[in-house]
């Protein structure tokens, strides 16, 4: 294995140390300390109101497939889903899930499934409230603007892997006046987003969305081993610089520099 491909594994086997400890101490100290993030403070409080009106969340998790790049965001967008419908559950009307994927349709009506049976009110569930909407872009979105434009949905939430299609849907949200927090892995797609939705998430906070969203303490142990990462590659560069004005790096390169 090649010098880099060590440091790849190495970085992998910490990363994961690093969130299972911090998941330990999560379930010991619930209470965890995330700078505030307007969006989702405002998606709070739409949840409170959507369940005092007898109305219904909408949860979009996009067209990303479960083995490219993509499949990161779609993941993402399982984990808020299962934390929308704890959140909603008490409500006369479920949350209704939308994707543009086959194998995330799936994954999402057992998501819905598994959750309603893990809080005990499996009653509740309605196959119907996961919909895979098209198979195609334009198809999905289409689609998806049916639910809404329907009055009885008052809040969207569009997490997953989007395209320049994800404007007909936050223009039809925004037409209809309801609250629209979204966001994406797609750097065009962000740019629409930031343009369109209400709430828009920019970069890392896509993935955030669990953590802020009580998804599970695997969540917030994730950020803060992201933080330490951080500062850890910080650090790092740092050194180097160091290295390099102090003239030490070329004595690195010639020690490393020919082994595999």
């Amino acid at each position: 294995m090649t010098i880099s491909g060590l440091v790849g594994l190495a970085f992998i086997l910490v990363f994961s140390g690093l969130i299972v400890l911090f998941t330990v101490v999560k379930r010991e100290q619930p209470e965890a300390n995330l700078r505030p993030i307007a969006a989702f403070a405002r998606l709070r409080r739409a949840i409170g109101l959507t369940v005092e009106a007898g109305s219904r969340l909408h949860i979009s998790i996009g067209r990303g497939g479960l083995a490219g790049p993509e499949s990161a965001a779609a993941f993402v967008g399982l984990s808020t889903l299962e934390g929308m419908i704890r959140s909603a559950s008490t409500g006369d009307n479920p949350p209704v899930a939308t994707t543009g994927n086959a194998a995330l349709a799936i994954l999402t009506r057992d998501i819905l499934s598994s959750t309603y049976r893990d809080i005990g009110n499996i009653e509740q569930y309605d196959p119907a409230t996961g919909q895979l909407t098209g198979f195609t872009p334009f198809s999905y979105a289409a689609g998806v603007l049916p639910i809404v434009q329907d009055k009885k949905t008052t809040a969207h939430i569009l997490i997953g892997h989007f395209g320049s299609e994800v404007a007909l849907i936050t223009d039809a949200g925004e037409r209809s006046g309801d609250l629209t927090l979204a966001g994406t892995d797609n750097l065009p797609a962000q740019a629409i987003l930031y343009a369109t939705a209400q709430e828009p998430l920019i970069g890392e906070e896509v993935y955030a969305s669990g953590a802020y969203l009580q998804a599970g303490p695997m969540h917030i142990a994730s950020l803060q081993a992201q933080d330490i990462a951080r500062w850890g590659l910080v650090i790092i560069i740092l050194a180097g610089a160091l290295l390099e004005l102090a003239g030490l790096d070329q004595i690195l390169i010639d020690l490393f520099g020919g082994l595999p």
